[in-house]
């Protein structure tokens, strides 16, 4: 598989270490761009889960900031990915 095709899957044993970002914000930063950009419908669930253990690993407020509008389009695409649940009926009135 080359780098392009790149599905942005993210083993779940990898959420468990801290993140590089802890160290270097701007790396954060990039990540979650990269992120935002080529997460698919079938992979956001373990983009978001990534996305969220680099947020927590920024410190400092004004680059938390800078990573809150990527997480805001990330989880817009989540909303708009997740599966649409069918509204129950109304059960009909006897005449």
């Amino acid at each position: 598989m080359r780098k392009d095709d790149d599905l942005g899957f993210v083993a779940l044993s990898s959420l468990k270490k801290k993140p590089a970002a802890a160290a270097d914000p701007a790396a954060a930063l990039a990540e979650l761009r990269r992120i935002y950009f080529k997460t698919t419908k079938q992979t956001i669930d373990h983009d978001f889960a990534h996305a969220i253990s680099l947020l927590k690993a920024i410190a400092s407020e004004e680059d938390r900031q800078k990573a809150s509008v990527f997480m805001e389009g990330i989880n817009e695409l989540r909303k708009e990915w997740a599966p649409k649940l069918k509204p129950a009926q109304k059960p009909q009135k006897k005449r």
